[in-house]
């Protein structure tokens, strides 16, 4: 045999080992390939998607909630901001998983909604956001000129009101301009309950979530808000923090109960969740008279407030749209949102909820059931 013969033939058994091993490499990749998408979901038909609907005011965290969500866990969470009176309708034609007010349900939307718990989600402020040239965040406001504001009492920049607030500034002799929600709002729900307490003028006919405004300019959602403000000077409104601070805007400091004029920050809207420490009912109980408004303390903004996912707790009220699998992605995606979703609440100025919180809300969640059987223990 030549040379080269041999060479070859000597190779042959080498050629065939290495054959084999990738072979067993390939079938070895594959199985992990086929472990990991069984686990993901992947050849099990579509992704598992949550509907939701409600609350402008909370937003921008729940969106940054559904943007981590899908990639950690693989669950879709699709939600419309589209106010709280529409999100408390939809959930209660269970036409959503779940829904999500700042206002907690009253005794009549309570009864037309058996069974539907408040799960506080996180902790935010309601801002007196205004845009005039020159003069930036800072303008000294109280409860009673927001109020003479917003009834239309207080028509101009430069009144004496307003002024004397503010000695050091230079305010101008302009129209103010109203902005306020135009859809059924939680925010406004906080806004107006907080002008009720801080004022002698604003009557309890105008609290609520879609008052008859006696003045100004209505837009939609908080993010209609804002935009108005920013577009037009010598306008006023109220808007929820985390959008003031996405877009730059201008927001008056509000004198607290203690007598100072405080600013809207995280840690502001944090002292007034902590000085307030209500006695917080079962996730099941009565929460309409729960607020954290106007509370104590010398650094409390005065328009804080508790937000809401609103979720059934027997998941079988939905009747054949929703499954088993489903019911429990909507618990573990609720149980996610109040304990690791608390972590991207700061950097959106939202307060992360404090522990006994989180404590209440895991009993509400544990005792979550479809066709009687527990969901997350």
């Amino acid at each position: 045999m030549s040379s080269g013969a041999e060479e070859m033939a000597a190779l042959r058994p080498r050629r065939g080992g290495m054959v084999k091993w990738i072979a067993v490499l390939v079938i070895v990749i594959v199985a992990v390939v086929i472990a990991a998408g069984a686990l993901a979901g992947w050849f099990n038909g579509p992704p598992i998607t949550i509907v939701g609907a409600g609350a402008s005011f909370p937003q921008p965290l729940i969106a940054k909630w559904a943007s981590v969500y899908v990639n950690v866990i693989g669950v879709r969470v699709n939600y419309a901001s589209v106010g709280s009176g529409a999100g408390i309708s939809q959930i209660t034609a269970k036409t959503v998983d779940f829904g999500a007010s700042d206002a907690p349900l009253n005794a009549t939307e309570r009864s037309r909604a058996p069974g539907l718990l408040h799960i506080p989600e996180t902790i935010g402020a309601v801002t007196a956001a205004y845009n005039l040239p020159g003069i930036p965040s800072g303008l000294n406001l109280t409860g009673q000129v927001l109020a003479d504001i917003f009834l239309g009492t207080i028509t101009n920049w430069n009144d004496t009101a307003i002024a004397t607030l503010n000695p050091t500034v230079t305010l101008p002799n302009a129209a103010i301009s109203v902005v306020h929600r135009a859809d059924g709002s939680g925010t406004t729900f906080i806004w107006t309950s907080y002008l009720r307490l801080a004022s002698t003028t604003w009557p309890a006919s105008l609290v609520g979530k879609n008052p008859s405004w006696p003045t100004g300019t209505g837009k939609p959602q908080n993010a209609g808000v804002a935009g108005y403000i920013a577009q037009f000077p010598d306008t006023i409104g109220y808007v929820e923090l985390a959008y003031t601070v996405l877009n730059s805007m201008t927001v008056a400091k509000i004198r607290n109960p203690a007598g100072n004029f405080i600013l809207p920050t995280l840690t502001s809207t944090s002292d007034a969740a902590a000085s307030a420490s209500p006695a917080l009912p079962a996730p099941d109980g009565d929460w309409s008279a729960v607020s954290i408004l106007n509370a104590p303390g010398p650094t409390s903004y005065p328009v804080s407030s508790l937000t809401y996912l609103l979720v059934y707790k027997e998941l079988n009220v939905f009747g054949s749209s929703m499954t088993q699998a489903r019911a429990k992605a909507l618990v573990d995606f609720v149980w996610w949102a109040v304990h690791d979703g608390q972590t991207y609440s700061a950097a959106l100025v939202y307060v992360p909820l404090p522990v006994s919180i989180q404590g209440l809300n895991e009993r509400g969640l544990q005792n979550m059931t479809y066709n009687g059987q527990t969901l997350h223990t």
